[in-house]
Parts: C-alpha cells; sequence; structure tokens
C-alpha cells in the first residue's frame, strides 16, 4: 500500500506523521520505505540523522536522470537507503529538487515517481510518501503514484479554510490520472483536548461528514526531542502518549 501525507499548509506535521507511523509499520515487521519529496528534507534528516547531509543516489537523482538519456540509468532500488531502523529504508531528499522542478514540469515527468514505485513494488509492503507544504510537481507526482492520501489537521482556522480547496485537488487528480486514490482520513495533529477550539473545530469537521481518523495526537514537546535525536517515537520513548496515539493510528490504517 502506497500513501501519500499532503497538505498545501507548511507547519502541520507532515514528516512527523510521515516518519513515525513508517517506523511503527517496519517494526511490525513490514518491509517500509518512506520517499522524501521536500526539498528540505526533514523526514531525511529524521529517519538518518548526520548521515543525511552526505547522502547520495538521492530522489533528485532519479528524477534528474529522467530529463537525459542514458544506455544504463540506475534502477530505482540504487536512491534507496537503509535506515538504523530494521525494516525502514528511505529514499531521501535533496535541495536540488527545487531547481529540477520547472525542467521536470517542462518534459511533463509527472508520471515517473509511479513508474518508479511500480519497479519497487514487490521489495516493500508499505510505502510512505512526504510532500512540500504546496501543490506543486512533486504533490502532485505522489498523488499519481498512491493508492491512500492522508491530511495533517493541526486545529486552526486557517487549516479547515484550506481544507476543502485541497479535498478538491486531490478529486480532481483522482478524475485525470489516478483512479485509485482515495482519501483515507483526516489526522487531527497537535489536538488539545482542553482547548475550546480544537474542540469546535474537530466538531465541524465531523459534523460535515468529513473522514477523520479516531486517534488525535496530541501536542508534546517529546516529539521535539525525537526529531533532534533523530529517533521516531516507538524507538525513543514507547510507552509515550504520543508514541501510543501513533500505534493507534498506524491500527486504523490496517483496519
Amino acid at each position: 500500500m502506497r500513501r501519500v501525507v499532503f497538505n498545501q499548509k507548511g507547519g502541520v506535521g507532515k514528516s512527523t506523521i510521515t516518519c513515525n507511523l513508517a517506523a511503527i509499520s517496519a517494526q511490525n515487521g513490514l518491509r517500509t520505505l518512506v520517499v522524501d519529496l521536500d526539498p528540505q528534507g526533514n523526514s531525511t534528516h529524521y529517519l538518518l540523522g548526520d548521515a543525511a547531509d552526505g547522502a547520495e543516489d538521492t530522489v533528485a537523482g532519479l528524477f534528474e536522470q529522467s530529463l537525459n538519456f542514458k544506455f544504463n540509468p540506475k534502477k530505482t532500488a540504487d536512491f534507496i537507503h537503509a535506515t538504523p531502523y530494521p525494516g525502514l529504508s528511505i529514499m531521501p531528499s535533496h535541495p536540488d529538487l527545487g531547481d529540477l522542478q520547472g525542467k521536470l514540469e517542462s518534459r511533463y515527468k509527472i508520471f515517473k515517481l509511479r513508474e518508479a514505485l511500480d519497479e519497487i513494488a514487490d521489495d516493500f509492503d508499505a510505502v510512505f510518501i512526504d510532500t512540500p507544504p504546496a501543490l506543486n510537481f512533486y504533490t502532485r507526482s505522489a498523488l499519481i503514484a498512491t493508492q491512500r492520501c492522508l491530511i495533517p489537521f493541526d486545529c486552526d482556522d486557517f487549516s479547515r479554510r484550506a481544507l476543502y480547496a485541497l479535498l478538491d485537488n486531490v478529486q480532481e487528480i483522482k478524475a485525470d490520472h489516478n483512479r485509485d486514490l482515495e482519501v483515507e482520513g483526516i489526522v487531527v495533529n497537535q489536538f488539545q483536548p482542553r482547548a475550546s477550539l480544537p474542540q469546535k473545530l474537530v466538531q465541524e469537521l465531523i459534523a460535515e461528514g468529513l473522514p477523520l481518523f479516531k486517534t488525535y495526537l496530541s501536542s508534546s514537546i517529546r516529539i521535539r526531542e525525537s526529531h533532534e535525536q533523530a529517533k521516531p517515537m516507538i524507538h525513543l520513548d514507547p510507552k509515550h502518549k504520543l508514541t501510543q496515539e501513533f500505534v493507534a493510528l498506524h491500527a486504523e490504517l490496517q483496519a
């Protein structure tokens, strides 16, 4: 199963959700791949730590070689790196993704990612794709390449206002390019149950019939420590409340 974590708004926890769900997937014995399409590379640094800065053969290289004919192009598997966590691999990001975007768009390489993931379909049980905070070439490529879309929602009024436009964009790509694409659910993130605004916003989304996951992710300072140490929560603090919420959310994906 391939999943993309997508929201056009920044700071909603895309990388955090991507990496923690992927880490739990691998912990459960699934051969799991993270694809980091965000030039900022937050997922790459989260899973590789200091080794991220020296990573070669990144997803930028995968896209770049599609622009020029080569007699012996590298295989998709050559761009995949092991992480320190058993069963969890990553196709790392690179800042060059930003410079490549215009060239890829003009050459209409929008299906390249889907072709690449098809090539390694037998090697992985689960794929999680992290995306930039924009509806651009890379997010469209991810939505075309996957079957399920997870939408982080950070209990903010601006996020709520943008939600319908986001859902419309997903449905447009489904209609035009990928009939298998479904919105699997909205992930309520940084939820503060004692604050009135998050409660109000979530109840409004439920009343409007939007597909919210039952598990809400709490706001916690521990996640910052997780980022700093490059350890997903399941490895940093398995018994923490937020870790258990990620475990419950992953269980919902498998239901």
